[in-house]
């Protein structure tokens, strides 16, 4: 039998297979679709200090072998997040990581502060990176100084696990991801949406209320592959691969370039149950190989 099973600093996952922020909701909505606890972790939707409505309608877009959104990060808040949805939350086995974002690093500290007077949250993702939100979101992973001082003010206030989660659209998402170490991270995630467009030709209109909006899906596989790579000849942390994955071969894809652990995140759209699919299909995979621990293939890209 293989040992799935992965350690990311202080977080200890079952195995390497986490659902990725904004796709899943808080959890309960796909309670009906599989059974939660074989996941090897949750990623909450973010979750913000204020409530927040999000973008206006167009949102969503269908595209070749992949979506744009331009959601904007509604949710409930901070407040309705510990009363709402963390009771639910809290009656499940596998780590629960809250996504937090803000508009301000006051916005971050204070959402952190606030949630850590909550029992039981095993790790903290830091999303600098969605590019639908034009209040300061994409600065904080475009610009390396900026990253690592959120990332040093939050360390301040938890001694949970920090993942800062990255944007691919920059010149050199290394160096964001060695401020954000430098500073404190326990781990990244990589890849958030990469920034892209349709127009609906008859209308002459983009087919977002926004105009541009973040492309995610099979699409942006082979980029967040070689960003994912590149993050790991780099940093001495753990780095979380996200971008198109749909299967258990896609994981292994991550896995052998290095990554620690794997997020699905436009898969559930697609089909509800794709990450428990992923973990057993990494099952699967690993006993016909006869790889009894991940480290067998973690990094073993052969050149």
């Amino acid at each position: 039998m293989t040992d799935l099973s992965v350690r990311i600093g202080t977080l200890h996952l079952a195995n390497p297979v986490l659902t990725a922020s904004g796709t899943f909701g808080y959890g309960s909505e796909f309670a009906d679709f599989m059974d939660l606890n074989r996941l090897g972790g949750l990623v909450t939707k973010t979750v913000t200090l204020e409530a927040r409505p999000g973008n206006p309608p167009p949102r969503i877009c269908e595209t070749p072998a992949g979506m744009l959104n331009s959601i904007g990060l509604p949710n409930v808040g901070i407040d309705r997040f510990i009363a709402e949805k963390w009771p639910f939350l809290s009656t499940l086995n596998t780590p629960i990581i809250v996504n937090v974002a803000g508009r301000s690093i006051a916005d971050f500290v204070a959402a952190v502060t606030a949630l850590e007077a909550v029992p039981g949250i095993a790790a903290y993702e830091l999303n600098y990176s969605c590019p639908n939100v034009k209040e300061g979101g994409l600065a904080f992973s475009s610009d390396a100084r900026v990253a690592a001082e959120v990332t040093r003010q939050i360390r301040a206030v938890t001694r949970r696990p920090l993942i800062a989660k990255l944007t691919p659209n920059v010149t050199s998402i290394s160096e964001i991801g060695r401020a954000c170490e430098q500073a404190g991270a326990d781990a990244v995630s990589a890849i958030n949406t990469l920034v892209g467009m349709a127009i609906d030709i008859r209308s002459r209109k983009p087919r977002l209320a926004s105009v541009t909006g973040g492309l995610s899906g099979p699409a942006i596989k082979p980029v967040a592959l070689a960003r994912v790579y590149e993050l790991v000849r780099t940093l001495s942390i753990p780095v979380i691969g996200i971008g198109g994955i749909i299967s258990a071969a896609d994981a292994l894809e991550f896995i052998i370039a290095g990554a620690a652990a794997v997020q699905i995140g436009t898969a559930s759209f697609m089909h509800p149950g794709a990450a428990i699919e992923v973990v057993e299909g990494l099952e699967i995979w690993c006993r016909q190989e006869g790889i009894t621990t991940l480290a067998e293939l973690r990094g073993s890209l052969r050149l």
